[in-house]
């Protein structure tokens, strides 16, 4: 049977999250409703049309994220149209690509990126994208404690309790905190990430920034493999999934 691969961005803002929970509004149940309306033949034994990349959190948005879904429909690029005409405003699909029968949205991404919005001075455009953060912070302090994580493997301590996975181990390519749209802005890339891992990240970091916490204090905490040592404190609306990247390219 066909698969494609659906490319989707969101404002996280009203939803409870990427994947579909039984009685409240997500990401992946606004994109099945709005496929059921399109394509009313569409069907899947399981109940759920679409298996996702990457979960996000209640309130997180993404620039990239994806589905996979499996139909004997032939979807034409130009129903993309469609579907975004019926979709609410703050999720927009932006391509649906077939791909071979075995690809899967979620197993075969080798890296994700994210980034954190911290924006230091009161705006109203910016309230509900980045957490406001009106304390001094020392870049340089930050970027050392971003550095050592690419030293590490194991985050267990920036993991959240109760999370079903095998392992807590993690490649971190790219972590770095740089200015961008008058925002300071950690920006982080990996082979995979955590459940809560980014926010329990940038918590934990900012108390470096602050001289809450030094380099060493925040090396202790990584070793310890204690997810009670870390701070979870970051809002989620200052998160952004940026882009799930693929080892084959992605053309409609």
């Amino acid at each position: 049977m066909p698969r494609y691969f659906l490319e989707v961005a969101y404002k996280g803002t009203r939803y409870s999250g990427f994947q579909v929970q039984p009685g409240t509004l997500t990401i992946q149940s606004e994109v099945e409703k709005a496929l059921r309306v399109i394509f009313p033949s569409i069907s899947s034994s399981s109940g759920y049309l679409l298996t996702g990349s990457s979960r996000t959190d209640a309130g997180v948005h993404a620039l990239q994220n994806f589905f996979h879904f499996d139909t004997d429909i032939i979807i034409p690029p130009e129903r993309v149209y469609n579907l975004n005409a019926i979709l609410p405003p703050d999720i927009v699909i932006k391509g649906i690509y077939p791909v071979a029968p075995g690809a899967h949205s979620r197993f075969d991404a080798v890296s994700r990126q994210y980034k954190y919005f911290i924006c230091q001075s009161k705006s109203p455009f910016l309230n509900d994208r980045s957490w406001y953060y009106p304390f001094r912070l020392n870049i340089e302090s930050l970027n050392k404690a971003a550095a050592v994580l690419m030293q590490y493997q194991d985050f267990t301590s920036f993991s959240k309790r109760n999370t079903q996975v095998k392992t807590f181990l993690c490649n971190i390519h790219v972590s770095e905190w740089v200015a961008e749209n008058n925002c300071l802005v950690y920006h982080v890339q990996g082979n995979r990430f955590l459940r809560g891992m980014v926010r329990g990240l940038v918590g934990t970091m900012l108390k470096v920034g602050r001289g809450v916490l030094s380099v060493e204090d925040f090396c202790r905490i990584i070793e310890a493999r204690d997810c009670t040592r870390a701070d979870f404190s970051a809002v989620s609306h200052g998160l952004f999934l940026v882009a799930v990247n693929y080892p084959y390219p992605l053309q409609a």
